[in-house]
């Protein structure tokens, strides 16, 4: 008849021992799980780049009762959001970029405070992307 190994008798301090080494490795083998199926969605949210956006006035002096466009360059048909922000209000409008990924936004001057710099952001945002720039203009009299 052949030999069997010989296995520990439950209770027996082999067998203590076995199972405190079988437990000490599950929490590590979970862990380990875990961040290996965590890495691939953190790491992707970190290497998406910014959409460029680049911005610019048609006229950076526009005479009340004239109309000045913000240039934008960035993606191609990406959806774009300009903000002039006057002395004394906030001017919001969008637009969206062409194929060629330009757009032209027009702002009309009409009673703005002569010689006050208005600050023109500018957010661009296309496919889970966004980015920004801003531009600016002084309206003279």
């Amino acid at each position: 008849m052949p030999s069997r190994p010989a296995v520990p008798a439950r209770g027996s301090r082999s067998a203590n021992h076995m199972n405190l080494y079988r437990l000490a490795a599950l929490p590590a083998a979970v862990v380990a799980v875990a961040l290996v199926g965590a890495a691939p969605a953190s790491a992707s949210l970190a290497t998406l780049k910014p959409l460029p956006c680049s911005a610019s006035m048609s006229n950076s002096r526009p005479a009340d009762f004239t109309t000045t466009d913000v240039r934008v360059r960035t993606a191609a048909l990406a959806k774009v959001i300009t903000v002039a922000h006057y002395k004394t209000t906030n001017h919001k409008k969008t637009a969206r970029a062409g194929t060629a990924g330009r757009v032209s936004v027009p702002y009309f001057i009409s009673g703005a405070t002569p010689g006050f710099r208005v600050k023109v952001s500018v957010n661009v945002s296309k496919s889970g992307r966004s980015g920004s720039c801003s531009t600016s203009f002084t309206p003279h009299r």
